[in-house]
């Protein structure tokens, strides 16, 4: 491996970042969610631990708010939530190996204390009958030391012609690297298979630099979308859990809808054949801007989730004007009960939260209410709605947020179907894109618990302790701040609200 010598593409993304960040207000940006230093964002990528803080990197593309040949952004947290902008960690630059852009991929903390990034390159394979370029997809190698990255000079370390027969040479991404008890290293990587359909393969490598191809891990078989995107596979309260993102699903009822969506098996992985023997397989968050998950194990035992906080189906919202687009969600706690996934914000958020304002056993039937101290758009809010006889349920709940007299968005509650529906229809966008999502509550329970955190430009609710989540993006102008409540028969709440710093 050559020492560190940054590239021409290298240093002139940086150079352009740091300048152009310059321009972009502070007050622009949400809060506490990760939003590139400049230009577009799009899928967390190298989401570890190194050196006492948490790195996060993200597909990039410093010079406009649209996608273009991938880049590697960086930053770095101590606290999942307060994020320091680092230098580009990666271009597309090796004409060989990525050219055409650095994909998705993965970090780990090598034995040696240097940082290996795993990653996608994607490189010119000919030329199509059109004229436009014919690529291909191999998994390629950096070491650095937290700021600066050298890449391998013996990438690609794996290509397609290690993949089962048949497989796709374009469509093979993603790898995701873990480094096991023994000291051998596992890979996981999206991969296509001879009739079209989504496949995650399995890796092992003594060095994290020569691997072996171990065994096709999951199928899809045509069941959710074509291909799937982004693998991880962790182990969590006793299940091997695989969380991906298909392209081009089919709606399934309220599980799983149109597009791009997200997807988590729930099984245990067969020691012999190296196949996932599944047990459930469920939507990972059932809102409209979600998308390409990926994990850690913090220093204290949790497994920890980030994903983009965007859908491909409505990125025309990234008006040519802005200087940045994209965010990831909040950092989420995960855990398995009763073989489902559920997911809470970081405990770390609760160390933001400011002054308490708590209103009990507030009885609502009829108008719309609004609370003393219970506004804002950077706010932790916690609902609990019970009704308030159970021999007279309520027939429909409703929260207004991101509200003034023109705009608002909502989530809206039946218990007699159990539906819950997010919408920000009337939230003030110019755009035919997605504006509301729907999702069944288990067993229609008249008593339900919801936490709603909000950033300035997104909402993420929580609903029964995280058995359920639903993520969106607000358009709405941040003066919007009012938040109310409104029933249809009659119910109790419980709300507390705290702002968040």
């Amino acid at each position: 491996m050559s020492s560190f010598l940054e590239s021409a593409s290298l240093s002139e993304a940086r150079v352009y970042e740091k300048h152009m960040e310059k321009f972009i207000a502070q007050e622009s940006r949400p809060c506490f969610h990760l939003s590139p230093r400049v230009g577009w964002m799009n899928d967390p990528n190298g989401f570890s631990y190194y050196k006492g803080q948490y790195h996060l990197f993200y597909q990039y593309n410093p010079y406009a708010t649209v996608w273009a040949p991938m880049h590697w952004g960086h930053a770095v947290s101590d606290d999942l939530l307060t994020w320091k902008h680092l230098p580009a960690a990666l271009a597309p630059d090796a004409p060989y190996d990525d050219k055409e852009g650095c994909f998705s991929g993965s970090a780990i903390e090598m034995p040696d204390g240097r940082h290996l990034l795993m990653y996608t390159g994607v490189s010119a394979n000919g030329h199509h009958t059109d004229g436009t370029v014919k690529t291909k997809q191999t998994q390629c190698i950096a070491l650095g030391d937290g700021v600066d990255y050298v890449k391998l000079d013996c990438n690609p370390v794996i290509d397609a012609s290690s993949l089962p027969k048949g497989s796709s040479s374009i469509d093979f991404r993603d790898p995701k690297i873990w480094r096991e008890d023994d000291g051998t290293y596992r890979a996981v990587i999206a991969s296509r298979d001879a009739n079209g359909s989504g496949q995650i393969v399995m890796y092992k490598s003594d060095d994290a630099i020569k691997w072996e191809f171990v065994s096709v891990l999951a199928r899809n078989n045509g069941r959710w979308g074509y291909m799937w995107e982004c693998p991880d596979l962790f182990e969590l309260d006793g299940y091997d859990v695989l969380l991906l993102s298909p392209q081009d699903m089919l709606p399934e009822g309220h599980e799983f809808y149109s597009g791009n969506g997200t997807l988590c098996l729930i099984g245990h992985v067969d020691k012999e054949t190296g196949e996932l023997i599944e047990q459930s397989a469920t939507n990972i968050d059932h809102g409209i801007d979600f998308y390409a998950t990926q994990t850690l194990l913090t220093p204290d035992g949790r497994r920890v989730m980030v994903a983009w906080m965007q859908n491909w189906d409505s990125i025309a919202g990234a008006a040519p004007s802005m200087r940045w687009f994209g965010q990831m969600t909040v950092p989420r706690e995960l855990s398995v009960r009763e073989g489902r996934l559920y997911q809470w914000p970081v405990r770390e958020l609760e160390a933001h939260r400011g002054q308490k304002v708590l209103h009990k056993d507030v009885r609502l039937g009829g108008d719309p209410v609004v609370l003393d101290g219970v506004k804002g758009r950077v706010v932790d809010l916690l609902v609990d709605v019970r009704p308030t006889d159970d021999d007279y349920p309520y027939q429909e709940f409703v929260i207004w947020f991101a509200r003034d007299d023109k705009f608002h968005c909502s989530l809206r509650y039946r218990p007699a179907t159990g539906r819950l529906v997010m919408s920000r229809i009337h939230a003030g966008s110019r755009r035919a894109f997605v504006h509301h999502r729907k999702c069944d509550v288990d067993g229609a329970p008249t008593h339900l618990s919801l936490r709603l955190v909000m950033d300035r430009h997104s909402v993420e609710v929580f609903v029964n302790e995280g058995r359920l989540t639903l993520t969106m993006t607000i358009p709405t102008d941040l003066s919007a701040d009012m938040i109310s409540f409104f029933s249809r028969g009659f119910v109790t709440l419980d709300v507390e609200k705290y702002d968040l710093s």
